[in-house]
């Protein structure tokens, strides 16, 4: 990072902005077809990515974070190796930096190393770390109207599973071109890792603001905590390849495997 220790708390708009930039340098027919169209199921749009960005030990000022380290980590994730992923290690080389600008708060950051990480093992019972909040929702009537309505951690756990189920399915038929005929995943949290963080007056519900209209930027409210699956390992290197829940291309969703 150079030029600023400053970066917007809403910076994945911007950010997944600079991402697709970097990926027209290796493919801007694949590029495009991400951006205006993505891969359709049901009515519904998936991008196939997610990202993470890890600063570090940091501080929060009126939205915006500070950070002395002046070497952070970006991870990205899609299961489209030959497509995404490619162009992505393309556009690193040739670009050799990003920047991102979001609530006045211009951030460059200079590439100094891209290299893969080798996938991780599945098995039947996983603990999963997120590296970036979890968004799930569905429609709630609200004063006579249908409203998009943000799970909360502490909402039912079954509707929660459900949701995180069928999206997961939703992205193996894209991925692998068939229907998925396995038994999905049981989801729940790490509830010893949440009972220390309430005792501590720790949230572990986040509200991030999209701003891709500065003057009316949409609201998200996104989980926060170590979770566990236990089941089919096809859905689970589904979520750990594509994210996990919703929203992933705007840096949502992404998660690792817990030592």
């Amino acid at each position: 990072m150079k030029n600023s220790n400053l970066i917007s708390a809403n910076y994945h708009y911007s950010l997944s902005s600079a991402i697709y930039k970097l990926l027209n340098f290796g493919s801007p027919e694949f590029t495009k077809f991400l951006h205006d169209t993505g891969f359709g199921l049901n009515g519904k749009k998936y991008k196939l990515f997610t990202f993470a960005l890890r600063l570090g030990k940091i501080k929060i000022f009126n939205d915006v974070f500070k950070t002395d380290n002046k070497r952070v980590q970006l991870y990205i994730t899609s299961p489209k190796i030959e497509e995404f992923i490619k162009s992505f290690v393309i556009g690193t080389l040739r670009a050799q930096s990003l920047e991102i600008k979001a609530n006045n708060t211009l951030t460059e950051f200079r590439i100094d190393q891209a290299e893969m990480v080798p996938a991780p093992n599945f098995y039947g019972k996983m603990r999963f770390l997120l590296l970036s909040p979890l968004v799930l929702t569905t429609s709630k009537e609200r004063n006579g109207k249908m409203r998009q309505y943000f799970y909360r951690y502490n909402d039912d756990i079954k509707e929660l599973e459900e949701k995180l189920n069928n999206n997961l399915i939703n992205k193996y038929k894209l991925i692998h071109g068939q229907e998925y005929t396995g038994n999905g995943v049981k989801f729940f949290w790490d509830e010893e890792y949440i009972k220390r963080k309430e005792k501590n007056g720790k949230r572990l519900g986040k509200r991030i603001l999209i701003t891709r209209d500065i003057d009316n930027p949409i609201s998200i409210i996104a989980m926060e905590a170590p979770f566990y699956l236990e089941g089919d390992t096809e859905l689970m290197k589904v979520g750990y390849e594509a994210g996990f829940g919703e929203k992933n291309s705007m840096g949502f969703g992404m998660a690792a495997v817990a030592n």
